[in-house]
């Protein structure tokens, strides 16, 4: 029995979490159908376009993801302080933008005047869409649903889509985090779609290297903190360079023609976490596979543990390595 997504995904636990969702037909989402011959690709551009919308509306940023043929990846950061920071009316105007609210909140917008009784209704549907517009269910929702009609229309089938839920792994620390978004950026590169991170088409590490050569940042990205955490309270917990050098790095040593000696330009930032070198990559290859529904230091584990009432939760000896109490 599936565990139930509430337990999944918990704030109590971390903001981050490494998503993916599958196709369920055999005909592939974005790329070429090895059965009918069809290109798809033009269909990642549909990710990038409600990819854009969504974060301008969710207090959730996207820290990494990878758009395949026939599924994808995402690292999301639940930014619970900026939702709460949001007024009444910018809650309204941000389900608006996705959803028609409710007669009462169409009424406020149009600036008519509501009853005392009628603004307590509002405010309850407010605190609803509050929690909602931080919620990953829905965000996948949003993201998901008007794709799966597009496609289906495009096809002239109907049916479901999707597989009945994404895939949720909560990562439980900063590095659960950076070997998720790593595992992510590389996705193209494991499936020989690509040599190098820079040519790895629809993924936020080429968008990322594209944008710091312009000296600009990408807007629906998650930014990173820098070497010092007072740069930036809320990011992602290392600097821009450094990552963009681990995720070079380590797709380099994926790739099985370069499967040598280690790359030097992988110590510095490992050494900073901790990490062992060779587990690093194992776990950079393999993370979906490798972890359960929660990934963190064993001490990050026990109190999820605690908080599920489970016994136990899949933690594999690698894993152990990667992530020490």
């Amino acid at each position: 029995m599936p565990t139930p997504l509430k337990q999944l995904i918990s704030l109590a636990d971390t903001p981050n979490y490494h998503i993916v969702s599958r196709c369920v037909r055999r005909s592939w989402l974005c790329g070429k159908d090895p059965y009918n011959g069809k290109d798809y690709s033009y269909r990642r551009e549909w990710f990038i376009e409600r990819f854009e919308e969504l974060v301008k509306t969710f207090a959730i940023e996207i820290s990494a993801y990878a758009i395949m043929s026939n599924h994808f990846h995402l690292v999301l950061h639940i930014n619970a302080e900026r939702a709460k920071a949001w007024s009444r009316e910018e809650i309204i105007d941000q389900w608006h933008t996705l959803y028609h609210g409710n007669l009462l909140s169409q009424r406020f917008t149009a600036g008519e005047a509501l009853s005392e009784a009628e603004h307590t209704v509002l405010d309850k549907s407010v605190n609803l869409w509050r929690e909602r517009l931080q919620s990953i269910s829905w965000f996948m929702s949003a993201l998901n649903e008007p794709i799966a009609r597009r496609a289906n229309k495009e096809d002239k089938v109907t049916g479901k889509f999707w597989e009945a839920r994404f895939k949720s792994q909560a990562l439980l620390d900063e590095t659960a985090l950076l070997s998720a978004m790593v595992y992510c950026d590389l996705n193209p590169i494991r499936a020989k779609m690509a040599d190098i991170p820079e040519d790895s088409d629809y993924t936020s590490i080429q968008e990322r290297i594209i944008a710091a050569g312009k000296g600009s940042i990408p807007d629906k990205l998650h930014r990173f903190q820098g070497h010092e955490k007072k740069e930036q309270k809320d990011g992602i917990p290392c600097a821009l360079k450094d990552y963009i050098a681990l995720v070079d790095a380590t797709g380099r040593l994926i790739r099985k023609d370069k499967s040598g000696a280690i790359d030097a330009g992988l110590n510095p930032i490992l050494q900073r976490l901790n990490i062992d070198t060779d587990t690093w990559l194992f776990m950079a290859a393999t993370f979906e596979d490798s972890n359960g529904p929660w990934v963190g230091a064993e001490r990050n584990l026990a109190q999820v543990c605690e908080r599920t009432k489970k016994k136990w939760i899949c933690n594999t000896p690698a894993h152990q390595k990667l992530h020490p109490t």
